[in-house]
């Protein structure tokens, strides 16, 4: 067979196979940091773009990193270990309020937070019960811990007036094994929390009823990879956009509980929570989920509760909705 032969055959092959190998060669390799080991359950998204190939049709591939919060991920996007985070959008307004050097913004973002103040002590059972407790939160100065700060207001109490156990993801594990009688819990933890305890968790606060406006989570980027990879995040965006979509249609909550293994929810915790989640509009639907009104509510909250110690950030300064523009055009 001459050498020829052999390369028309070689073509033919890759043409069958959808050029595979010139596509794989040109996929954009990126990262993106995910909050708690193991990730929170807004992280199903991402996942979803993974397991259902959004991110390969873009021409990217990525790497879904768990960092033990996104406080930690966010300081990874900031020194350069990895492209984009998901991290809490307050803890980025207080750091480039507090910092002029932080080169961060947020491109895409999660404006409606679950957070509950669940207790399995039944001697504690409102706000003024929580001072001096050891409460199960990520990180100092991660979403658990901020949002702890946003519910305890409620009753003139602050974060600082209980013990925070620094857990990531695991402060429903630590509940049940009687290590902390408090914990800062998502909706879609309380089941799994009730099932291994065999006992009710008693709300002592939700956040959505003493901070209506709020802002929970973004995919956080550096201004600097904004100007300069501009392509690459708006393929990202049309990706998570996809991902969304996915999740909104009721006939794909199998595959998309299966995705979300990583989270550490089972199967049917999954197929229960996506539901709940999507009715809330808990992965932003056809928008950016970069609502003024709701920004500037987190920014005026962290300036409040002591944490901006400078000029508070501006919304144009924080977020880049433009992006997201692109990346809808893409996604259709």
């Amino acid at each position: 067979m001459s050498d020829m032969y052999r390369t028309a055959l070689a073509i033919a092959a890759l043409a069958a196979a959808g050029l595979s190998a010139p596509a794989s060669a040109q996929e954009k390799s990126i990262s993106i940091g995910l909050p708690g080991i193991p990730p929170v359950f807004v992280t199903t998204q991402a996942y979803v773009a993974e397991q259902q190939g959004f991110f390969k049709k873009h021409g990217l591939k990525v790497s879904l990193r768990p960092f033990d919060s996104g406080a930690a991920a966010a300081r990874a996007v900031q020194s350069g270990q990895i492209e984009l985070s998901m991290s809490p959008s307050p803890l980025i307004a207080t750091m480039i309020s507090n910092n002029p050097d932080v080169d961060l913004a947020l491109i895409y973002g999660y404006p409606r937070p679950t957070w509950k103040l669940g207790s399995l002590d039944g001697s504690i059972t409102k706000c003024e019960d929580v001072k001096g407790k050891a409460v199960g939160v990520d990180s100092l100065g991660g979403a658990r811990s901020i949002a702890l700060n946003q519910m305890l207001r409620s009753c003139k109490l602050s974060a600082s007036d209980t013990n925070q156990v620094a857990l990531s993801a695991n402060v429903g594990a630590a509940m049940v094994a009687g290590q902390i009688p408090l914990g800062v819990l998502h909706v879609d933890e309380l089941p799994a929390v009730e099932r291994e305890a065999k006992k009710k968790v008693g709300i002592v606060v939700d956040i959505n009823q003493t901070q209506p406006v709020n802002h929970y989570l973004a995919l956080v980027a550096k201004k600097k990879s904004i100007a300069e990879d501009r392509d690459t995040l708006v393929k990202v965006i049309a990706a998570f956009i996809e991902a969304e979509r996915f999740l909104r249609d009721p006939k794909n909550v199998d595959a998309a509980a299966k995705a979300a293994a990583p989270t550490g929810r089972s199967i049917d915790d999954a197929k229960a929570a996506i539901p709940d989640y999507v009715k809330i509009g808990f992965w932003p639907q056809d928008n950016p989920g970069l609502a003024k009104e709701n920004l500037d509510a987190i920014i005026g909250a962290q300036q409040r509760a002591g944490n901006i110690k400078g000029t508070p950030t501006t919304v144009e300064r924080l977020a880049d909705t433009s992006l997201y523009e692109a990346a809808l055009k893409l996604a259709k």
